[in-house]
């Protein structure tokens, strides 16, 4: 008979060695926590706020157990004795009315248990979940990533961080359940035929959590909520951001500037990349190369243009913090060996690399430590917009289980560096009355909430590189984040020169217009690409040939005229969790082929975005989601029927279709 008893509306039952614990925990939600010791523990790095109080149904009869909050159900029960093996109890989630969403697998007769707990170095443990699979389940989220895939059922997902991929342990089922696996290391997710597996190489408990919705977009917006609704964007936020890699000099970047008012061009953000510093962790300008940046925030001002500036989160042994962070433990350690986690170049080094070190985001002293040296470094002029690279963090080789943090070591907790990097600058920032938004190379969960800003990171300028962009935002929307963008053109590979690039670059900044943040970046050849002098191309609106300045620039003032509409997306992100970029069944969860659709997107609920992929298209076909009557979003007139149609793709203009009744009638002037 099942050990267990109700304590204060949750479910606590003893089986064995293990205990389990199971809380309504939001609205509609419910969380699971397991462990091999006798207390159940809150983790710093957990992404759950605390939740608001729930009116929990708890029934207790013939040793099954179940707690009942809203519209979800989790049911605690023995599993069945077989060839002698007792089995811990099984965990399902379903409907009150029995429909079951999500099971615990149960075992076969001579295998491990459906919750593993496998002795891993230290005092952790491997923890695994096993649960039943189902065929016709589709699975979306899980942060973003490079696979090109939208429905990741079959998929093998890393739950690690690195640059291009993202991980946020959210899934979203089509049988009307999202997952949140609340362990914020390193693990791995296995959606297969048989089974599906979470993993987590390090832990110290089982820790997840389920909510169930009759609307995926119902799903989305209680996880938000669960994890921390955005702020609201700063209006800045919402314009044409121009950078590039890189800006070397104080007079290059504000001729730039000066050469988008020259032209009539809009621009609301130019951004300063890497190597403006003296040295990687002075975090401050390098005066021989910026030497007034009170002029040049000032000036910029009066242009209406904002200052971003990167900011890295490496120290170099040799730069005038180093000595302090490490004497006070402000420093990723290291288990073994050196604790030497990236070699770069940096300036003041006469060879060409030199190792660094990542200072400890996961310590709240070193984070306060950092934010006042970027205070003293740039928020003194005023700069308040902040690119937060290589956050994930980049370390090389990547060997979590070395590195030795604040809140444990790094395989148990090194997922949630980008969150809690993210988080020191967004204390600060509002501790001085400014809304944040920090663009972000990686995220977990909970990011959103400290306005995190994710980017795609750095992919190559190839027309199948833009194809998997659409996937990898919808999914991370669908993890919380509403604010995404891409380095339009790609980061790296791309030459200016060719046809090749100029059609890239026109057929991505058409995607990008439709974008939350709406941004170019890239290093373009030929030039200096490597070393601190690094420098590249020209990237500019104007610098890819005058056909291509023709449509860029028809576009930059498209974004003009769509700020109130992207504003109000951001506005409904806020106050909802409903991100800006739209997977087709969040709104047309009733038209089956909406589910399967990964080369179209809604932004917002009245503009439908069917991107060109493929170089030298001039046509593509294009689903018109029934539910909805549709406008051709360039001349206004009226589309005769949904579904699927040949839509014609002229160099100019990619298709986009407006709903009819909606705030917008037509994208043109």
């Amino acid at each position: 008979m099942l050990d267990v008893r109700e304590e204060r509306g949750s479910l606590l039952a003893r089986a064995g060695h293990e205990t389990i614990r199971i809380e309504a925990w939001g609205p509609g939600a419910i969380r699971v926590r397991t462990t091999l010791g006798n207390e159940i523990v809150e983790s710093p790095a957990s992404a759950l706020l605390e939740p608001p109080p729930s009116e929990v149904a708890v029934e207790i009869v013939d040793g099954t157990a179940r707690l009942r909050n809203g519209d979800l159900v989790a049911e605690l029960a023995d599993i069945a004795v077989a060839a002698g093996e007792a089995f811990p109890p099984r965990i399902r989630f379903l409907r009150p009315d029995g429909d079951v969403l999500l099971s615990e697998a149960v075992p076969h007769f001579s295998s491990p248990a459906q919750r593993r707990y496998v002795p891993a170095a230290g005092d952790g443990f491997r923890c695994e979940v096993i649960f039943e699979p189902h065929d016709a389940e589709r699975i979306y989220g899980l942060g973003q990533h490079q696979h090109g895939l939208l429905d990741q059922k079959g998929a093998v997902i890393d739950l690690v961080q690195r640059n291009t991929e993202v991980s946020i342990p959210f899934a979203l089922s089509s049988r009307g359940y999202g997952l949140l696996w609340n362990m914020p290391g390193v693990g791995r997710v296995e959606f297969g035929a048989n089974q599906t597996r979470w993993v987590a190489d390090s832990a110290q408990q089982i820790d997840y959590w389920v909510t169930a919705a009759r609307t995926p977009a119902d799903i989305v917006r209680s996880y938000v909520r669960a994890t921390g609704l955005p702020p609201r964007m700063p209006k800045w936020g919402a314009g044409f951001w121009q950078c590039k890699l890189r800006y070397r000099t104080q007079e290059e970047l504000l001729e730039v500037a000066r050469e988008y008012k020259r032209r009539g061009l809009p621009l609301s953000v130019i951004v300063i990349d890497y190597f403006h510093w003296s040295m990687q962790g002075d975090w401050r300008f390098d005066p021989s190369e910026w030497p007034d940046p009170q002029a040049m925030v000032d000036e910029l001002r009066e242009l209406g243009i904002e200052l971003m500036v990167s900011i890295w989160p490496t120290v170099n042994p040799k730069s005038r913090n180093y000595d302090e962070m490490e004497r006070r433990g402000f420093l990723i350690d290291s288990t073994r060996g050196l604790p030497l986690h990236l070699t770069f170049w940096d300036k003041g080094d006469d060879v060409g690399h030199t190792f660094v070190r990542y200072y400890d985001a996961t310590n709240p002293h070193a984070r306060r430590f950092l934010w006042d040296q970027v205070g003293e470094g740039y928020g003194r002029y005023g700069i308040r917009a902040f690119w937060l690279d290589a956050c994930e963090p980049e370390m090389r080789p990547e060997d979590p289980g070395r590195n030795l943090l604040y809140l444990g070591k790094g395989d148990a907790v090194q997922s949630v560096y980008p969150r809690e990097h993210v988080r020191g600058f967004a204390e600060g920032l509002r501790a001085s009355g400014e809304d944040p938004l920090l663009l972000c190379r990686s995220a977990w969960a909970g990011s959103q909430r400290y306005g995190a800003a994710v980017w795609s990171g750095d992919i190559a300028s190839t027309f199948e590189a833009l194809a998997k962009q659409i996937p990898a935002g919808l999914n991370i929307a669908i993890s919380g984040i509403p604010w995404w963008t891409t380095d339009i053109g790609g980061f790296h590979g791309g030459d200016p020169r060719t046809d090749y690039f100029r059609e890239l670059i026109v057929r991505w900044f058409q995607f990008a217009v439709f974008c939350p943040i709406f941004r170019l970046h890239g290093i373009r050849e030929p030039g200096e690409l490597r070393g601190a002098v690094q420098t590249g191309a020209a990237n500019e609106a104007w610098s890819f040939g005058d056909e291509a300045y023709r449509i860029i620039s028809e576009l930059l003032a498209l974004r003009e005229r769509l700020r109130p509409y992207v504003m109000a997306q951001m506005d409904t992100a806020a106050r909802s969790g409903t991100p800006p970029l739209r997977a087709l069944f969040l709104e047309f969860q009733d038209d089956p082929e909406t589910w399967t659709i990964s080369d179209e997107f809604l932004f917002g609920p009245d503009i439908l975005v069917a991107p060109v992929t493929t170089y030298g298209a001039r046509e593509r076909r294009v689903y018109l989601p029934g539910g909805a009557s549709w406008l051709d979003g360039w001349s206004g007139d009226p589309i005769e029927r949904s579904g699927w149609i040949n839509a014609p793709a002229p160099l100019d203009r990619i298709p986009v279709y407006l709903r009819q009744g909606g705030t917008l009638g037509s994208l043109a002037r």
